[in-house]
């Protein structure tokens, strides 16, 4: 282990750590969620990589990528919770989903269930499809503030129907923050013979995954969130039965030389961001990886906690739905406009360096503070201050 990872599994968390990170020292980055932020160390380790290709650019792609794109997939699919020819690297979870949806042999009249929740590009995709292949689309309500996963599980039910052929499910909505009854979803879907595609965007390195064990038909996860790698990785995960016909949405020279080769290859690219995925475990590890999660829920269960005292707002959800992010109420009785959010948030950022997404949804806007080991409270209390300064303490 260097010298750095050392000093790190050994440091408390806070604004202590935030020299692990190339952020501006003057902000309350308090949306790690939209993008991430990648360490310096993993940063210097994707440097590393490119520096590498550039030496000799035709042994690197022809000779060397291949065995370490191998190497690199092994490692995830340890940390993931299954195997290396069940897993397959792609630029973040949109290009995962439109790989699988794609693929699909779609019949007219095939049914795909989703949340009205589900993040917009997903949306997108299922519409784009909808209309070239005659397919009907069906919402599963989700009710917010909700009373428990029970109410997910319910949502998803009532919108299957005999000629479902497909349901996409959000690990961790990315605008409710809450994550989904997956494995019992799953569960309802396998004995009708209904497939399932979760999106997992937010869950690596946020929750212990068990892929193999969960039993999802495809699983795409963003590695550059909560795992800390490079903008650009990210994963599809396949089961056994579904392994066969699956292909990137680049068809490119290795088209049906079989999963996950044909991933691996999509035209020349830079694979920096791919490869540097290792030493984002590396990072995690070092702080260990039940740690991490572990600060991550603590932090957002107090920052939650602290704003919800102070703005005499309720959470919407119950607390242990909730991982390293929380969605909350405005305060106040402002319209619910897009243009009302994006003035919340533009002078959360102009006038107190706070970066923290506001939303418009439900007929309310809405914040969603994300935790991460370079925060602390005072981040949360700036925050509780500039949206409602007369609770102040």
């Amino acid at each position: 282990m260097s010298s750095e990872l050392k000093a790190l599994s050994m440091a408390e968390t806070g604004h202590a750590l935030r020299h692990f990170w190339a952020l501006e020292p003057s902000m309350h980055f308090l949306n790690h969620g939209s993008f991430g932020a990648t360490p310096r160390y993993v940063l210097a380790a994707q440097h590393h990589w490119r520096e590498r290709l550039e030496r000799q650019p035709v042994r690197f792609m022809v000779e060397e990528l291949p065995v370490e794109l191998g190497l690199l997939r092994a490692r995830l699919a340890i940390f993931v919770g299954t195997t290396a020819e069940r897993l397959a690297m792609v630029e973040n979870s949109t290009a995962g989903v439109n790989a699988v949806l794609r693929s699909i042999k779609w019949r007219d009249g095939d049914e795909i269930v989703l949340a009205d929740h589900a993040y917009a590009s997903v949306r997108n995709t299922v519409r784009f499809l909808a209309e070239r292949h005659g397919l009907q689309v069906r919402l599963a309500p989700i009710e917010f503030p909700l009373s428990g996963p029970e109410s997910m599980l319910e949502a998803y039910w009532s919108a299957i129907t005999p000629r479902t052929r497909l349901v996409i499910v959000d690990h961790i909505f990315s605008s409710l923050a809450v994550r989904s009854p997956v494995a019992e979803i799953v569960a309802v879907c396998q004995p009708l013979g209904v497939q399932v595609l979760v999106d997992g965007a937010h869950a690596p390195g946020l929750l212990p995954l068990a892929l193999d064990t969960l039993g999802a038909d495809w699983y795409v996860g963003n590695c550059h969130k909560w795992l800390l790698a490079p903008k650009g990785s990210a994963f599809v995960q396949v089961s056994a039965s579904a392994l066969t016909d699956l292909h990137p949405a680049v068809i490119s020279n290795f088209h049906d030389r079989g999963f996950p080769l044909e991933f691996d290859w999509q035209g020349t690219r830079d694979y920096s961001a791919w490869l540097a995925v290792a030493a984002a475990l590396d990072f995690v590890e070092a702080m260990g990886a039940s740690r991490y999660r572990q600060v991550l829920r603590d932090q957002a269960a107090a920052a939650a906690a602290l704003l919800s005292q102070r703005w005499g707002v309720a959470l919407p959800a119950p607390a242990e739905m909730f991982c390293g992010m929380v969605t909350l109420p405005l305060p106040g009785d402002e319209a619910p406009t897009e243009e009302n959010a994006k003035r919340w948030h533009d002078r959360l950022w102009s006038q107190h360096r706070i970066e923290v997404p506001v939303l418009a949804f439900n007929q309310k806007l809405w914040l969603r503070i994300s935790a991460q080991v370079y925060n602390d409270l005072s981040d949360v209390e700036a925050l509780a201050r500039a949206v409602h300064p007369a609770a102040a303490v």
